[in-house]
């Protein structure tokens, strides 16, 4: 059994003392989480922090994006190399945010998803449709086309060093989710799309989803066989919300 990732994107929210605050209720409420896998994404300015009051713990940590050059005349990028200096285990590459509002492509995604690994980061790849996408009924194209620019530059087993997030741009802090059934659907074809390549990497990499997730639902969505966890926006800015969700996880594995 693949097992569960709880993955908090904090996007840009928070100051110091909130980061403080949220890390230590997380901190105090993990030591009955047992079967799933616990990590937090938070700001850059934020990595410091964490590193020093997550030392010792269980819980990993990461990025919400990373530069797809190794280093040099890049003013404002993060490498991957100094992400993993700072103790980083994830990355995440390819939000639906940063294709959006910050033009990256499917090649550019695919770059940084190699960088991350080049360093032993673990990326996070998001992919997902937009509302209108998926009235058209091109949800399936999308994803494969955000999923097979990955297999193109990295290979099936590269991709398989990595983490999939199912996103729906469509719920992504609308408050709005995708059936557990609807989100099923999407892993379900990831993986066999996936599987066309490789059968082991499609058997063990893990594929999460990331609309909207939050206690009320988590636990029916992480019990679809092809969900394996959830990357989590709004409700990872609470620990009660963000542990809570953790638990489902659990619950869901038992």
């Amino acid at each position: 059994m693949r097992q569960p990732l709880i993955a908090g994107n904090w996007k840009m929210n928070g100051s110091k003392a909130d980061s403080t605050d949220l890390l230590n209720g997380i901190k105090a409420g993990v030591a009955d989480i047992v079967r799933s896998e616990v990590a937090v994404c938070p700001p850059f300015p934020y990595l410091y922090l964490t590193e020093q009051l997550l030392a010792g713990t269980l819980i990993r940590y990461g990025a919400q994006d990373v530069s797809r050059e190794p280093g040099g005349a890049f003013t404002g990028q993060v490498s991957a190399s100094m992400l993993k200096d700072f103790g980083c285990t994830y990355a995440i590459v390819g939000h639906s945010e940063r294709r959006l509002f910050n033009g990256e492509t499917n090649a550019t995604v695919a770059r940084k998803f190699a960088e991350a690994l080049s360093t032993g980061l673990v990326p996070i790849l998001c992919v997902g449709e937009t509302l209108e996408e998926r009235e058209q009924g091109k949800t399936e194209e999308v994803v494969a086309s955000h999923l097979d620019a990955v297999i193109e530059h990295c290979g099936v087993d590269g991709l398989g060093r990595g983490v999939i997030a199912y996103e729906p741009v469509w719920a992504i802090g609308t408050g709005v989710t995708a059936t557990p059934e609807q989100a099923q659907d999407v892993h379900a074809f990831l993986r066999q799309r996936i599987a066309a390549k490789s059968g082991d990497v499609a058997s063990a990499i893990r594929i999460l989803y990331g609309g909207s997730m939050k206690p009320s639902n988590a636990e029916e969505l992480i019990r679809k066989p092809d969900i394996d966890g959830g990357l989590i926006g709004g409700a990872a800015l609470k620990a009660a919300d963000f542990l809570a969700i953790c638990r489902a996880g659990d619950a869901a594995t038992a």
